[in-house]
């Protein structure tokens, strides 16, 4: 089983509105062979809290207008890794120590990962 067309779509429009308050590293991995609470992580990073923040309530109000609405919402009292659950989408905004510390990537690098089709960074 592969992600679904909607849990792609989703992770596509929550990586452009994280792009948008420019987040960086952003990655999505189809984790639906591995797991079975979720086709997709979405993770990206920034380096301070403030923009974590900004992050996540940028994400939010993105998903929120195409109907998306969080199941649960986690770490957003320190803004270190906030985690947004979508059911099919799990976002992950890091600042960049907690990016590093944990990898993410490193633990999900044999999932094949999404082509979120973002434009080039100028």
């Amino acid at each position: 089983m592969t992600a679904t067309d909607e849990a792609i779509d989703t992770t596509r429009a929550a990586a452009r509105a994280a792009a948008e308050k420019q987040a960086e590293n952003i990655v999505a991995f189809d984790v639906s062979q591995q797991l079975s609470i979720t086709d997709v992580f979405l993770i990206c990073s920034a380096g301070n809290e403030r923009q974590v923040s900004a992050i996540v309530d940028a994400v939010e109000e993105a998903l929120l207008r195409v109907g998306q609405k969080p199941v649960r919402r986690e770490g957003d009292r320190e803004n270190r890794w906030v985690l947004l659950d979508y059911i099919d989408v799990v976002v992950h905004v890091q600042h960049d120590e907690e990016r590093v510390l944990y990898n993410l990537e490193r633990l999900w690098n044999d999932c094949p990962e999404i082509d979120l089709d973002l434009p080039a960074a100028s």
